[in-house]
């Protein structure tokens, strides 16, 4: 059986090349992230088993890769692998959608403190101040105190129900919108769940959980920030493409609402003079949310049992589309 890895952010895979080597599976990793489809098919065409970071894997793509029977996305989101058509060609898809959850609700939480807190804007203050030899916080105020403010989760799954959790003692009045998530998972978490307009209406902070689909696409735009109060701000480390990118550069230049902490881009890494760098009331973080060492080691180690339940005729742990197996075109392993 031959595994090969399409791009990675790792330094290196020298672990997952001798344990594969060690379980006589072949191993190849190439970093064809931007690379025309042809270039990927060409170095990973004979593979049974793609690991995929960020490379694109469309139909046409797939078509491509007859061997090809189980893709594994390297995170949580997916919105570049074509689910269906890994459906229709028969190919078994797999994410790893909890290796990072506490580290993205611990991210998501201290975006929210920093934008309670003015900890970006307190460093210039502070600079300021030392060369004045005094203080001045002139445009420092209004701090709020985030007790007995309102904070609103839109997807209160893995992520956003950690945040919930973790923030459950800070005297947050918090609510959540989740049209998908079972009342018994609502009960569970012990928050009062909203409609979206509801939910920005009535939020001091938002922050954003949801996975980026034809649904939740562009779900903050001009419209849905017009409901935000003008103290709000607005935090997203899910992806880029769940904001209106326009509108919110609109609605922060124009003090719509007070600010905003991003760690996710339309396209990454934002090109320089992206609109968002020339603002002083939005922390940019650079799509950190996902690290830590614990997290670099636990996609790693997941991805890898993944490959070996494959390999042992076991399905992979977290499969997107289950009715592959039930396809009467699901591909079979080269032997």
């Amino acid at each position: 059986m031959k595994v090969a890895v399409t791009d990675y952010i790792e330094e290196e895979l020298e672990w997952e090349a001798r344990k594969l080597s060690e379980a006589n599976i072949e191993f190849s990793a190439f970093q064809l992230k931007h690379r025309p489809v042809d270039d990927v098919v060409k170095a990973v065409g004979d593979a049974d088993v793609l690991v995929v970071n960020m490379v694109k894997v469309d139909e046409q793509m797939l078509e491509r890769l007859p061997k090809c029977r189980l893709i594994i996305r390297h995170g949580i989101g997916y919105d570049n692998v074509d689910v269906n058509a890994c459906t229709k060609l028969g190919v078994q898809f797999a994410y790893q959608p909890d290796y990072c959850r506490e580290d993205v609700a611990e991210h998501a939480i201290a975006l929210i403190m920093a934008c309670a807190r003015k900890i970006v804007m307190g460093r210039s203050i502070l600079e300021r101040s030392s060369k004045a030899g005094q203080w001045d916080f002139t445009g420092l105020f209004p701090i709020p105190r985030m007790q007995g403010k309102t904070l609103g989760i839109l997807g209160v799954g893995r992520i956003g129900g950690r945040v919930a959790a973790k923030l459950a003692s800070f005297g947050f009045r918090i609510i959540g919108c989740d049209p998908y998530l079972s009342e018994h998972r609502k009960r569970a978490t012990g928050i009062e769940f909203v409609d979206l307009h509801t939910l920005l209406r009535l939020s001091d902070f938002v922050t954003i959980h949801t996975p980026l689909n034809d649904e939740t696409r562009r779900m903050i735009n001009a419209a849905t920030l017009s409901l935000m109060k003008p103290t709000a701000f607005l935090i997203n480390t899910s992806r880029g493409g769940m904001v209106d990118t326009d509108a919110l550069v609109d609605a922060l230049r124009s003090r719509r609402i007070a600010g905003a902490a991003i760690d996710v881009y339309d396209l990454e890494p934002p090109p320089p003079g992206h609109p968002l760098f020339g603002l002083d009331n939005v922390i940019l973080t650079p799509h950190i949310a996902w690290a830590s060492d614990e997290s670099g080691w636990a996609i790693r180690e997941r991805i890898l049992e993944d490959i070996l339940s494959f390999a042992a005729g076991k399905p992979a742990k977290y499969v997107v589309n289950p009715e592959v197996f039930n396809h009467p075109k699901q591909r079979g392993i080269s032997k």
